[in-house]
């Protein structure tokens, strides 16, 4: 796979709830940055701070690409994640990097605003 196509792959195991297959896609040295929140490293890391939005939280995830571009091994995306919380969609605007090494991602860096969030939170 493209680095593109690894982070589409990414993108689509998370809209599916899969950790597994999100931790499949990821280095074991992974930095995952949720800017306004914090870094994790390593799969059980992301697994740890997916599980509490996209498995837990929410009962459907849709992660909308509006646009992705890739030089090299580094992605680039500007999406809107959407998750069904309590029957009330919350959407987020991110604009995420990635870079991808071996066929896995080594960097994901997503940028929001946290505020965004919790204003749509009952």
């Amino acid at each position: 796979m493209t680095p593109g196509e690894v982070v589409t792959a990414l993108v689509h195991a998370c809209e599916r709830r899969d950790l597994d297959a999100v931790c499949a896609l990821v280095t074991d040295d992974i930095e995952y940055d949720n800017v306004p929140i914090g870094v994790v490293h390593g799969p059980e890391g992301v697994r740890k701070v997916l599980s509490g939005g996209v498995t837990q939280a929410a009962s459907e995830v849709e992660w909308v690409v509006h646009r992705q571009v890739e030089s090299g091994d580094t992605v680039m995306n500007e999406r809107t994640d959407r998750f069904l919380v309590d029957g009330t969609w919350v959407e987020i605007p991110i604009a995420a990097v990635f870079e991808v090494r071996d066929g896995k991602v080594a960097l994901w860096r997503d940028y929001f605003d946290l505020e965004t969030y919790r204003r749509q939170r009952p």
